[in-house]
């Protein structure tokens, strides 16, 4: 009998941990708690603000490309093209290469007021930007790695292979991993730079006078409004900047 009753009580203590396990397990998720399915169910239910709130929040756990891309085009579907300029700008840091970010940028500037041209530069520059630009600077670093691990390889079939043909592609093939391995280098250095030393900011007050002097009674050269993007040259103070516009 008593060997009987402590069967079932093992049993029902195994059926109590399963059903706990299964509570836990199906458990909804913590209040407040945001997710990334939250704030895209929000975006194509078309409330973009709640959507707004919830990229946000979402970037306080650190900071993510596709994120700054979508909050971007949820400022953009609520006319808000200065956010939507400056998310748009962040994202661009973070994956250069991306088309549709870039797209969406040259779109969201051209509601903004100041129609700023871009200054003329040699093919050559523009060419290296572009293909710096192609990746991120964990691309590069990605590319740079695969490049030495092929080297590495190709230069071992150079030292060990018979074959005349099979040397001669080793050879040739490592040093051409060699170039694109050094290359992919200078490229991440460049990212990392322009990610580090980050010389641009936005508008994002409705009209800001720039002066000709870091003083409030500096004459007024030319008026700026929200949403165009400035280079800052130097810095004075906390409330004074130097500023450069692309044109």
């Amino acid at each position: 009998m008593n060997k009987h009753i402590n069967i079932i009580g093992k049993i029902a203590l195994l059926l109590y941990i399963a059903v706990a396990a299964l509570g836990v397990k199906a458990a909804p998720k913590a209040s407040g708690v945001v997710t990334r399915a939250d704030a895209d169910s929000a975006y194509v239910r078309q409330q973009y603000q709640q959507a707004i709130k919830c990229y946000e929040q979402l970037l306080k756990d650190g900071v993510n490309a596709d994120i700054y891309y979508n909050l971007g085009n949820a400022y953009y579907r609520v006319d808000d093209f200065t956010h939507a300029v400056l998310n748009y700008e962040r994202a661009l840091l973070l994956n250069p290469g991306d088309k549709d970010i870039r797209f969406n940028l040259q779109l969201a500037r051209s509601k903004t007021i100041d129609k700023i041209t871009p200054e003329s530069e040699m093919f050559f520059v523009t060419w290296y930007r572009s293909l710096t630009n192609i990746m991120s600077v964990d691309g590069w670093a990605v590319c740079a790695l695969i490049c030495l691990t092929l080297a590495i390889v190709l230069f071992l079939i150079y030292l060990f292979s018979d074959a005349v043909w099979r040397r001669k592609v080793g050879f040739f093939g490592s040093v051409f991993m060699i170039v694109v391995f050094v290359l992919s280098n200078i490229f991440a250095f460049q990212q990392n730079k322009i990610l580090s030393e980050r010389a641009g900011a936005i508008v994002i007050s409705g009209m800001a006078p720039v002066k000709s002097t870091p003083a409030v009674n500096g004459t007024n050269l030319f008026i700026l409004h929200e949403g165009t993007k400035v280079n800052i040259t130097e810095d004075f103070s906390t409330q004074w900047s130097k500023v450069r516009v692309a044109d």
